[in-house]
């Protein structure tokens, strides 16, 4: 099994250093990212979970490590969290169970974390 809060940790340490490669290319993408998840008509909370979906069917292990931290720290259950898993699954079949598997293992390591 991945572990999510390492994996998250290593994309963070890897994504400075692509900014520092690339910096107008992050700094473009960091503001797009704060520009689509800040609340409006959705709440940043329901943003995340449809990035989460979408992170799950395109098969993002790292979008789903992201995601999932993301929607929690929003105020995400577990509960929504599998709701997510199922739509995914709906729109992204078996490969999406598998991957909606590693998004509710990732909940379960942030959650003994204390996030």
């Amino acid at each position: 099994m991945k572990d999510f809060p390492a994996h998250l940790k290593e994309l963070n340490t890897w994504m400075e250093k692509l900014g520092a490669a690339t910096p107008k290319v992050m700094q473009g993408f960091g503001a797009l990212h704060a520009a689509s998840l800040k609340s409006g008509a959705l709440d940043t909370k329901t943003k995340e979970l449809i990035a989460l979906g979408i992170a799950i069917t395109v098969r993002c292990d790292g979008c789903i490590s992201f995601h999932v931290h993301d929607a929690m720290q929003a105020g995400a259950s577990e509960k929504e969290v599998a709701e997510t898993v199922a739509v995914a699954i709906l729109m992204g079949g078996g490969p999406s169970v598998v991957y909606g598997i590693e998004a509710m293992q990732a909940f379960s390591q942030y959650q003994e974390q204390g996030l």
